[in-house]
């Protein structure tokens, strides 16, 4: 973690850390640089999913320090609140990005759009799994870390690169794939997840933050900033207004998106935190961490009690290596984790959580790349990447390899299944290549 860090942050090293707030409180900025701080409204604040970003634009400025009447002040009070900006803040400024192409789904295919509009969701037939290279999308200048299909709009696809952007990608569409760019970050974006809400995409990375970003709109919303490199984010399940985010200090946080503060800590001196995962009915959610030395067996792999920030049980996984990615089965009581000891090992979700000793998902390697895995909606099939850039797909339930497809020279680092097209999945190499099967 630490050399990835010198690598792709931009700050130098004789430069000092981040200074991390005790709130942890986001710095919000103006979308509109002409509209200048005014008084907030009396009037109680609607409760919107997300922070509004699309103030209303004013034809003339008030001159700063000059007399305000009472009736422009009631003017100023009718538009929507906007945090005062800091004029030491070093960030780039919140700015629409150039849009590229559509994200409409009216230019797809009139076969592909029929089906996501009428297929039942996740449903998978037997013997579904994609057969072929249908569709690459070239973008990135370095590794790609994460992709992910979002659950409202399944025509569009995100990715998070090493070379500091987030593309949007229409990926059937006819004409230009590449719908959206964003160069908010200013080093390498690690994570990125969509919104259960919306068209909205949160990411994070090495710049020591977490940022909301409005997709349709082509602006950032709101900045989430940390004291430690951020490595991996996840929504609740239950709450969009939440979210968990882990750092390269160990340090574990929920925020309110609400508010931008942090509503919880979680503190256990761990290494740098690998990954997140919430249980299905958002009450617990499970850690990995990069730890090393006497203490690997004991916080390696945690679960967590969210409301009352306890470790329920820190010593889950004995085995003396790393895991890259933890994951949920979505019906039945278990979760896996990729180790680095190039295999995926099965934990029951429920007390003592036991490793299964006697199955696990094998066949692929993981040999210290970031590689992940996921199951497909209905919960019958889990696919991974690995360190040869291939794609495995293993029967959930019996762990047998059931099919193995070449996608990659270098490795394939993370695989999604569609949401709704059951015989899709979304891949991410470490050459920088998206590549979609179906």
């Amino acid at each position: 973690m630490d050399l990835l860090c010198n690598a792709y942050s931009n700050a130098s090293d004789d430069e000092p850390e981040p200074e991390s707030k005790p709130d942890h409180q986001p710095t919000l900025k103006l979308v509109n640089s002409h509209q200048l701080p005014h008084r907030p409204s009396k009037r109680p604040k609607p409760e919107y999913p997300f922070p509004a970003a699309d103030l209303q634009k004013r034809d003339e400025a008030p001159v700063p320090g000059r007399y305000i009447s009472k009736r422009e002040r009631a003017l100023l009070g009718s538009v929507p609140h906007a945090a005062e900006r800091n004029p030491s803040h070093q960030d780039a400024p919140l700015i629409a990005q150039p849009g590229l192409g559509s994200i409409s789904d009216l230019d797809l295919p009139h076969d592909i759009r029929s089906s996501m509009r009428h297929n039942p969701k996740g449903r998978m037939q037997p013997n579904q799994l994609p057969e072929k290279l249908s569709i690459i999308l070239h973008g990135h200048e370095k590794a790609v870390n994460a992709v992910h299909w979002s659950p409202t709009h399944a025509h569009l696809l995100a990715s998070a690169g090493m070379d500091q952007t987030i593309c949007i990608w229409n990926v059937w569409n006819k004409d230009q794939k590449k719908a959206r760019v964003f160069s908010n970050h200013n080093a390498a974006v690690k994570d990125i997840k969509w919104s259960p809400q919306g068209l909205f995409v949160l990411s994070c990375g090495y710049d020591c933050s977490s940022r909301l970003i409005d997709v349709e709109k082509g602006i950032e919303t709101q900045t989430f900033k940390d004291d430690q490199v951020v490595g991996v984010i996840k929504f609740h399940p239950d709450n969009s207004n939440l979210f968990l985010s882990g750092g390269s200090k160990g340090g574990i946080r929920l925020w309110d998106v609400r508010s931008g503060k942090v509503v919880h800590n979680y503190i256990r001196g761990l290494g740098p935190i690998l990954d997140v995962e919430f249980t299905i009915d958002g009450k617990q959610f499970v850690s990995s961490s990069d730890v090393s030395g006497g203490n690997v067996s004991e916080n390696s792999i945690i679960v967590w009690d969210v409301s009352r920030q306890v470790p329920l049980s820190n010593q889950v996984y004995a085995e003396a290596y790393t895991c890259t990615c933890v994951r949920y089965h979505p019906f039945d009581p278990y979760f896996v984790a990729q180790s680095n000891g190039n295999y995926i090992a099965i934990f029951s979700s429920t007390p003592p959580f036991k490793l299964d000793k006697y199955r696990r998902y094998e066949s692929h390697g993981v040999s210290g790349f970031p590689v992940k895995c996921n199951f497909s909606l209905d919960g019958d099939k889990l696919v991974s990447g690995s360190s040869d850039g291939s794609i495995y797909f293993y029967n959930s339930r019996s762990s047998v390899l059931v099919k193995k497809i070449k996608a990659y020279e270098q490795a394939c680092i993370d695989v999604v299944f569609h949401p709704i097209l059951s015989n899709v999945i979304a891949s991410c190499s470490w050459n920088g290549d998206i590549s979609v099967f179906e």
